[in-house]
C-alpha cells in the first residue's frame, strides 16, 4: 500500500525576516499564515509555503545561495513584468523564450534566485 504525500514548501534562511517579508508578501503577493517575532514567517502562495528563518548568512556565500532557485507561475508572465517593474522589482532576467520554457527571474533580498514561468511549469514550452 502506497500512503500519498504532499509536498507544503520549504523554509530558507534569511539575514532579516522583515526584509524577506517585505520581498515576498508586499512585492510577491505572499500571505502570512504565521509570523514569531524576527525569527520566522510561515507565507503561503496558492498550495505552497516557504518558511524564512533568519539566521547567519556569513556561512552560506551569495554564490552558494544563488545557485537555488524558486519556481514560481502565471498565465500572463508579461503582465505579470509590468505590474512587478512598477512595484520596484528589479529583473536579472526580463521576460524571454527559453526551448523549454517562457521565463523571466529577479533575486530576492538574499541573492536566492525567483523564476516565473508562463504556464505550468514542465507544461509550457513556447510556440
Amino acid at each position: 500500500m502506497t500512503i500519498p504525500l504532499r509536498f507544503e514548501g520549504f523554509s530558507l534562511r534569511v539575514s532579516d525576516v522583515e526584509r524577506s517579508l517585505a520581498f515576498y508578501r508586499d512585492q510577491l503577493g505572499f500571505t502570512v499564515e504565521q509570523q514569531h517575532g524576527r525569527m520566522f514567517a510561515l507565507l503561503r502562495l496558492g498550495e505552497g509555503t516557504i518558511g524564512l528563518l533568519r539566521g547567519d548568512l556569513a556561512r552560506w556565500p551569495v554564490e552558494a545561495r544563488e545557485q537555488f532557485h524558486i519556481e514560481l507561475s502565471t498565465d500572463d508572465l508579461d503582465g505579470l513584468y509590468a505590474a512587478l517593474v512598477e512595484q520596484g522589482v528589479h529583473f536579472t532576467e526580463p521576460p524571454h523564450d527559453a526551448p523549454w520554457e517562457r521565463a523571466m527571474a529577479t533575486r530576492d533580498p538574499d541573492g536566492y534566485r525567483v523564476e516565473f514561468a508562463q504556464g505550468r511549469r514542465g507544461q509550457n514550452r513556447p510556440a
